[in-house]
C-alpha cells in the first residue's frame, strides 16, 4: 500500500482529501501543522508528500526542504499561492507538481497517479539493511549482495515493511499477496515466513516477529 503524507491546515479540505484518497486505496497520514508533519517524517516512512504552502506555524517550501533531510521522496504542492514566483520556487525546490487551489479531485488523482508511475512508487521498499525492488524482483543488501526470492516471498516481505509497525494477519496477507481464487492457506503464509527468515538470517538487525494468534510484524 502506498503511504501518503498530507499536510493541509484546512479541516474541510483535509477531511475531503483523506476520504477520497483512502477510497482510492492509499494510506493517508494527515497533519495540519509544519511541526507535526516534520516529526512524523522522523518516525515514519512515506512514499509521497502532498504539502500545503501556507501553514499556521511555517510554510510548505521550508517543510519540503526539511523532509528531504530525512526522506528522499517525491512531493507536490497544493496551494492558493499561484503566482509565477511561488510556482518557480516550488519547482526549484524539487516539486514533482504544483497544483493551485481550487482544484478538481479527479485532476489531483490523475496527477498523483502520474507521479507514482514515473517514480515507480509502490515497487520499492527500504529497510535498515536492504532494499526491495519489485520491478527486478530483487532484494539488495547494503553489504553489496543481492538475492532473488520467490515472488510471493518478496511481496510478503515488502507488505510487512510497508505495514510496520502494524501487525499483519495471515488473512490479510492471503488477500493481498495470494489474491482471491488462489490456493494459498495459512500454512502457505507460514512457510513463506520461514523462507524469508532464513534468507535474512545473520544479515539484518530487524526481524519478522510472530504475534501468537494474530499474525506477523516487521521490526526490531
Amino acid at each position: 500500500m502506498i503511504h501518503l503524507l498530507l499536510v493541509e491546515d484546512d479541516p474541510s479540505l483535509g477531511e475531503t482529501l483523506c476520504s477520497r484518497l483512502t477510497k482510492e486505496g492509499y494510506q493517508v497520514h494527515w497533519f495540519t501543522t509544519f511541526q507535526e508533519a516534520l516529526e512524523a517524517t522522523k518516525r515514519n516512512s512515506y512514499h509521497l508528500a502532498l504539502l500545503d504552502v501556507g501553514l499556521p506555524d511555517g510554510d510548505g517550501f521550508s517543510l519540503a526542504r526539511e523532509i528531504q533531510e530525512h526522506q528522499q521522496i517525491p512531493f507536490l504542492f497544493l496551494t492558493a499561492m499561484n503566482s509565477a514566483e511561488y510556482r518557480l520556487e516550488g519547482f526549484e525546490i524539487g516539486a514533482s507538481d504544483y497544483i493551485p487551489k481550487p482544484f478538481h479531485l479527479k485532476e489531483l488523482l490523475l496527477r498523483l497517479r502520474h507521479i507514482i508511475e514515473k517514480n515507480h512508487i509502490g515497487e520499492r521498499a527500504e529497510a535498515k539493511d536492504f532494499s526491495i525492488d519489485l520491478s527486478s524482483m530483487s532484494l539488495s543488501f547494503h553489504d553489496g549482495t543481492t538475492a532473488h526470492p520467490l515472488e510471493k516471498d518478496l511481496r510478503l516481505l515488502k507488505h510487512l515493511i510497508d505495514s510496520a509497525p502494524r501487525i499483519v494477519s495471515r488473512d490479510e496477507i492471503l488477500s493481498d499477496i495470494w489474491k482471491s481464487g488462489n490456493t494459498g492457506s495459512h500454512r502457505s503464509v507460514d512457510n513463506a515466513i520461514v523462507r524469508i527468515r532464513q534468507l535474512l538470517e545473520s544479515k539484518c538487525e530487524q526481524k519478522i516477529r510472530s504475534v501468537r494468534g494474530v499474525g506477523y510484524q516487521w521490526g526490531n
